[in-house]
């Protein structure tokens, strides 16, 4: 089902949400208490999901585990009390401290930002098989909006202001990898130049491609703050391998897991988030995992060079080339941290190695002299005797086959 869209100054700005839990699939949103009155996300998953697999994060946490390394999510807030978090988030910031009780962003109503969290640094729980894409990275929670409930013009209604507002924040944090699951249709001023201040301070923004609308979406209007250059733009998956219905575009850069993924609630339940429809929020909060095991590893790397071992690395059919759908492929977090740029990898450019122009070999031009035949004036004069020959005895042949006239021309008859 469809996440609901709200205006943010002209512009449709929606948060790409679903969470189906136990089986059953929830309301956009589902607020933890109607999904215990359901009876559904009311405990732990044993069960593995598909995601780690295809991510082969066994292998992964044997080169980093993401120690050392900060994502800021900018989102609905963080629950500190799911087990998964625990010590696992850091004292945030809430854009509009509406929450005297809790300033620093570490509750969510909505909940949103709790589950994305869970995916990026969720800690390992007894009896439950979720656990983080990173799970020694800590959450930097920065809340930018409170619940879907909130009405436009009232205070923790989430704008295209307060998400710039958020990417400011979390840029004056510690954090390296700043998560924003979140997109809007306005090419907002504020966002932008907010964006760019993450990119100059060593910051990787890792941002959702925007899930589509069934009625109203036009599939390839770029999605903010994702379209922006600095930006990894994410869209997601399902165990099928298939892309989720997301936007396309020349600004996609990389996909990852997005369908039927763990997740963790705020009230400590565990769910599978995502479906076909709903899918890039839970795939950007995978890549911001990822991203932070890059960080880890090579710390002394920019945000420019993280990103192109992600899209360097990332599975496609095509080596050389990116689609509008899933960007350079799927993310293959083993290979990105195994990865080399020693200028000769194939598909995107490295920005520090300059590609060699395509050379053309020249080919000598073949120069044919000519050179006169000795044998022309021969072989021109054997012609004309031929030729005169012939004539005579054709000429000799018409004549011999001419009717002869009588000798006795002109005598009569007797």
């Amino acid at each position: 089902m469809s996440s609901r869209r709200r205006t943010v100054r002209g512009a449709s700005l929606t948060l790409a949400v679903t969470l189906a839990c136990g089986g059953a699939l929830l309301p956009a949103f589902a607020a933890p208490a109607l999904a215990q009155a359901n009876g559904t996300c009311t405990g732990l998953i044993a069960e593995e999901g598909w995601a780690p697999t295809v991510l082969d994060l066994e292998t992964a946490h044997t080169l980093s585990t993401g120690a050392g390394v900060t994502v800021a999510v900018v989102d609905s807030g963080v629950d500190t009390d799911n087990p998964h978090l625990n010590g696992a988030v850091l004292s945030g910031e809430d854009i509009y401290g509406l929450d005297s009780t809790n300033p620093t962003g570490t509750s969510d109503v909505q909940p949103h930002g709790t589950p994305v969290a869970t995916i990026i640094a969720g800690r390992e729980v007894e009896g439950s098989s979720l656990i983080g894409v990173a799970p020694d990275a800590m959450i930097y929670p920065v809340r930018v909006y409170y619940s879907e409930e909130t009405r436009e013009g009232e205070p923790g209604f989430l704008t295209g202001a307060g998400i710039a507002e958020g990417i400011r924040r979390a840029t004056a944090s510690d954090a390296q990898i700043i998560v924003v699951a979140l997109s809007q249709y306005t090419d907002d001023p504020a966002i932008a130049a907010a964006v760019a201040e993450a990119d100059a301070a060593g910051k990787l923004v890792v941002a959702s491609a925007g899930n589509l609308d069934d009625t109203e979406d036009v599939p390839t209007q770029p999605r903010f703050p994702a379209a922006y250059p600095q930006v990894l733009a994410v869209t997601g998956i399902g165990p099928d391998g298939l892309p989720a219905g997301a936007h396309v575009g020349d600004h996609i850069d990389i996909a990852a897991p997005g369908v039927q993924v763990l997740a963790g609630l705020p009230d400590g339940a565990d769910c599978w988030a995502g479906t076909p429809n709903n899918a890039t929020s839970w795939a950007t909060a995978q890549m911001g995992g990822v991203a932070a095991l890059i960080a880890s590893a090579y710390p002394e790397e920019t945000p420019a060079q993280w990103a192109y071992r992600l899209t360097a690395t990332a599975a496609r059919t095509d080596p050389d080339s990116r689609d509008s759908v899933l960007g350079w492929g799927v993310v293959q977090p083993v290979a990105a941290l195994k990865f080399v740029d020693d200028g000769s990898a194939r598909g995107p450019a490295s920005g520090d190695w300059e590609r060699p122009p395509v050379v053309v070999p020249e080919v000598e031009p073949v120069v044919v002299e000519a050179h006169p035949d000795p044998w022309v004036s021969p072989r021109r004069t054997v012609a004309w005797w031929a030729l005169g020959s012939g004539s005579v005895v054709l000429a000799a042949l018409l004549v011999s086959r001419l009717p002869r006239r009588s000798r006795s021309r002109g005598r009569t008859a007797t």
